[in-house]
């Protein structure tokens, strides 16, 4: 019974990944950005329609980041600036990480609002799972900076494929401290901290 979740799940994280996999292969194929950044916005909306179809509604996490792939993508379209769809990792992660720490501050957790009906936790290993999926979002808007800027366009775009894998590792990642400070078993895997796009 609990392979059907699964499955979905991992579906789900294929569908979110194929944006920036479309965008890597036409960019490395072409060597136009342009071109391969109407790939992403084609991909993504396939991909919202997909979980769509799925889910049969749209999971917060993906319709955010397939509608932002979408905004960003779309705008780097219109202004024909390679750049605004490269600082979308930046900004959305770096802004998420910082909505963590500045919901921790003022005593709330975002992160239990949002996963809290998957998982039971008590309120201190809610806050643990929150700095660490800060942490990693700090750290993922850092990496992004630093390859968008240093870093050819098909090197950034291999780079964004690296952190969907990497955001499933870090996600895997958390398993064993989920089983530990669980109240019930087995807890699953939680959603990638970025899944696509």
């Amino acid at each position: 019974m609990a392979e059907a979740p699964r499955k979905v799940s991992w579906l789900r994280t294929v569908v979110d990944g194929a944006p920036a996999v479309a965008f890597l292969g036409v960019l490395l194929v072409l060597h136009n950005f342009r071109t391969a950044t109407w790939a992403l916005v084609i991909a993504s909306a396939v991909a919202l329609a997909l979980n769509l179809v799925i889910e049969r509604r749209l999971a917060p996490l993906p319709a955010t980041s397939g509608c932002l792939a979408l905004l960003f993508g779309g705008a780097s379209l219109y202004f024909h600036r390679a750049d605004l769809l490269q600082m979308k990792m930046t900004i959305v992660d770096g802004l998420l990480g910082t909505a963590l720490f500045v919901g921790l501050a003022m005593g709330r957790n975002p992160l239990k609002a949002i996963l809290g009906s998957a998982f039971t936790l008590s309120d201190s290993a809610w806050r643990k799972l929150a700095v660490r999926y800060g942490l990693f979002w700090w750290a993922s808007a850092a990496a992004n900076e630093w390859v968008r800027r240093t870093q050819s366009a098909e090197v950034w775009g291999a780079f964004r494929v690296a952190a969907i894998v990497a955001a499933v590792i870090f996600a895997i990642a958390q398993t064993p401290f989920l089983m530990k400070h669980g109240r019930q078993e087995p807890t699953p895997a939680p959603e990638p901290p970025d899944p696509g796009f």
